[in-house]
Parts: structure tokens; C-alpha cells; sequence
């Protein structure tokens, strides 16, 4: 069957974004999306009623495999991209840095045996990573003095635009030197007392400190925002896990810095790719993974230490000499900011970079996507496979308050069936 273009634009199909706060069920998104691929008649008539209802501050943009625009609505306005902005960050991360690139966390000691940690920002400083690191300090060392943190790497004075001084994990803060995605998962026995949600995970008192004094019930929370604390909360769990391992720290866990003079006894080179931390940060849409790379690239190309603003730089550089998008507005790597700008026609340029990447994204069936939600706000982009290795590309912005996109979806759906049996998708 054969695709037309739509000549009439403004009279054309206006689907929009496919998520709610919980999702809309694969197999439906696959056959709406399928649906755009067939022409709808441009008589106004004929337009599903619920169409109307789509105002000015939505857009909607479906292109061909060879880039050709098929539908198109508001193309050129810059609107909200929300977590959709992780494919960009992604992108000029992985052009930067390459697909095999893997963050490190440098162990050192000095002459008065006190161990020292350099973070460079490794966003799957998980537990399991840390006993890890914690078998082979076991393989160096007995006994330690103090464990000194060196969280230099990155700036003290980070603050991500959109992010609310919450215990939620969605605003967890960035660190040179993190553990769990500086969160924490917890729950109450029947006794009441605190214990962990993770077998791998132990409750450290200085975590359970945390806990007890923010009130918090059961569930998994970001317990601090300020790095100094979440570079401790990382050197007090490896203290754990090496007291596992027969080796004890002496005296205390404190922050300080690397000096000239001491020696370098372990380098740990994270078991994760650039391309592995970009699956799970796509997967879960994790802010704290996204501006955790934003960041750190930021310092890997103009120095340490990282800052905000060296990211901005960093990705808005490659949009505008890489992509050509001299336009957008880059606020942070996540898309949390409300101050992230950019139009659909640039979201269908970084999806057409991101081709060769899309298998990171989730799917469902032949459709490779990936979600946004803000207050009011909802997006989704991606890609749809046709009869060749080449995709369909479909970006759906809805940046006002109050839609129902279920009901304008179903409306849609039930419309383009009419002319088009579901049969012919099979």
C-alpha cells in the first residue's frame, strides 16, 4: 500500500503524545501511530470531531524513512520537549565520548594510610558496584586510617533548573561521587523498625540517621541534596562492605583532597558502557542519570571542575555545529526545566542522528519511542520500523494543561479505522 503526503496541512490528522501519568497500552500506541501513515481526507468534514479540541500549543510532525514530512502541524514552534531531551544529551554524549566509553572512580593512599576516593561522576555507582570495589581494596589493604572523599570533580554550587528541593528520586542531585543514584529504599518490619528494601544493600546508621530525621515512612527517597552528604552516604557504605571484608577503618569518613604526592593502588573502571548507562537511563527516564552524563561531559571537554553550565555548552554546541539546530534552548540534560525549548522539526533532526542508537530506547513491537510528562505537559518521539531497516519517525508534543490524550487518541483511532480495517496492518 502506498503512502501519500498530505497536500492540505491545514486540514490534516493532529494525533498527539501517547502517555499519561501511567502510560497508554503498547498495542494501542502501535495501531494509533500506524494509523498516520494513512492520508486522511483533507474535507474538514471528515476530521475526527476531536481535533477541534487540539489547540495551537500542541504539534505533531510524521515523516517517511527518507525524512520526507508526511503530516505536520505547528512544526516550527518551540514548545516543551520534557524527557524527550534525554535523546539529545544522549546523542552528544555518546559523539563525545563513544558507545564503549566507561566512567572510572580513581583509590589512592597517602603516607599516613588514608585512603582516598576520586569521583568523576559514575552515574551506576550502584551497591553491587561498590562491594565490588570493596573485593579488591580487600585484596590491598587490612586496616585504613581515615577514608578521605575528594567530590572536587564536579562543582559544589550545582542546582538543575526544574528540580524541587523534594525527597523524590526524581529529583535526586548530581555528585562526583554517589551511591544508589543517591537515594535510598527502605521500608518498616512489624515491629517498626527500619530496615532495607535491598538484599544488597545494607541499612547503614548513617543512611537510617537520614531517615529517621526527614520522618519519612517506607520507599525509595532521595534523603539529602547537598554533595558533601551524598559523597559521605557513598564512603559510609563502602566502609561497610570493606568491614565485611576483614578490613577496618580506623578513625573516621570525612572529605578532603588528593594531593601530588599520594599513591594511585586502584582504578575502578565501571562494568557499564556509555551505551549501557543510556538503555537504563532511557529505560527508567532517570533525571539523575541524564544530567549525572550532561555534567561530567561538560568537565571531560572544557576541564573540571563540571558545572552546569559547561554541559549547556557542551550539547548546545553540538546542536548547533553537528545538527544545525542554532535555535534551541537548552536548560539542563533531562528535560525536567520548563526552560528546555525546541520545535518538532528539530526533534525529527536529533531522532534522525539517533537512528543508529534507537534499540536503546524502549519499544513496543516495531515501535522504538521514547515518553515526557511535566505538569501539563506530554511528548513522546520515536521511530516505527517499515518494510526496510529504514524507520517512520513521529514527534507528538501536547504542552497545555488539562487534556485527556486517551479521548483524543480513541477518537482518532476509531476514525482512521473507519477507512482503514485494522486487518491491514497485520
Amino acid at each position: 500500500m502506498r503512502l501519500l503526503t498530505v497536500k492540505n496541512l491545514n486540514h490534516q490528522s493532529k494525533i498527539v503524545n501517547l502517555k499519561s501519568s501511567r502510560g497508554v497500552r503498547g498495542s494501542f500506541f502501535v495501531l494509533t501511530v500506524l494509523c498516520l501513515f494513512f492520508p486522511i481526507p483533507s474535507n474538514a468534514e471528515q476530521d475526527p470531531p476531536c481535533l477541534k479540541n487540539i489547540s495551537s500549543q500542541d504539534a505533531l510532525l510524521v515523516a517517511g524513512p527518507d525524512g520526507e514530512i508526511l503530516y505536520k502541524k505547528h512544526e516550527t514552534k518551540k514548545h516543551i520537549p520534557a524527557s524527550t531531551l534525554k535523546l539529545l544529551s544522549a546523542l552528544t554524549a555518546t559523539r563525545h565520548l563513544g558507545a564503549s566509553y566507561r566512567f572510572k572512580t580513581e583509590f589512592y593512599m597517602d603516607a599516613d594510610h588514608n585512603m582516598k576516593i576520586k569521583g568523576f561522576g559514575d552515574p551506576l555507582l550502584v551497591s553491587e558496584a561498590w562491594q565490588e570495589i570493596a573485593d579488591a581494596l580487600a585484596k590491598k589493604t587490612i586496616k585504613l586510617n581515615n577514608l578521605i572523599l575528594d567530590d572536587s570533580y564536579f562543582s559544589s554550587q550545582i542546582i538543575i533548573p526544574g528540580s524541587k528541593h523534594s525527597t523524590n528520586p526524581y529529583d535526586a542531585p548530581v555528585g562526583a561521587l554517589c551511591a544508589n543514584f543517591n537515594t535510598v529504599f527502605f521500608h518498616r518490619d512489624h515491629n517498626g523498625r527500619i530496615v532495607s528494601s535491598e538484599p544488597q544493600t545494607p541499612l547503614i546508621p548513617y543512611a537510617k540517621e537520614k531517615i529517621q530525621k526527614l520522618g519519612l515512612k517506607r520507599g525509595r527517597y532521595t534523603f539529602s541534596h547537598d554533595q558533601k552528604e551524598i559523597a559521605l552516604y557513598a564512603g559510609n557504605l563502602l566502609v561497610t562492605f570493606l568491614s565485611e571484608r576483614g578490613v577496618r577503618c580506623q578513625r573516621n569518613v570525612c572529605l578532603g583532597a588528593i594531593q601530588p604526592e599520594d599513591r594511585l593502588i586502584y582504578t575502578y573502571l565501571s562494568r557499564f558502557t556509555l551505551e549501557d548507562v543510556i538503555r537504563k537511563m532511557m529505560a527508567f527516564s532517570s533525571n539523575f542519570i541524564a544530567n549525572q552524563v550532561f555534567i561530567a561531559l561538560g568537565a571531560k571537554v572544557y576541564g573540571p571542575p563540571a558545572t552546569l553550565q559547561k554541559g549547556v555548552k557542551v550539547v548546545s554546541g553540538f546542536a548547533k555545529n553537528d545538527l544545525d539546530l542554532k535555535y534551541i534552548q537548552i536548560a539542563e540534560g533531562s528535560g525536567i526545566s520548563r526552560k528546555n525549548r525546541l520545535s518538532a522539526l528539530d526533534m525529527l533532526t536529533i531522532l534522525r542522528a539517533f537512528k543508529p542508537h534507537r534499540h536503546l530506547l524502549k519499544n513496543t513491537g516495531d515501535t522504538y519511542y521514547k515518553t515526557g510528562t511535566l505538569r501539563g505537559i506530554r511528548t513522546r518521539v520515536g521511530y516505527i520500523n517499515g518494510s526496510s531497516e529504514n524507520p517512520y519517525y513521529f514527534v507528538i508534543f501536547l504542552n497545555r494543561p488539562g487534556s485527556n490524550i486517551d479521548t483524543v487518541l480513541r477518537c482518532v483511532a476509531r476514525s482512521i479505522k473507519k477507512v482503514h480495517p485494522v486487518n491491514a496492518y497485520r
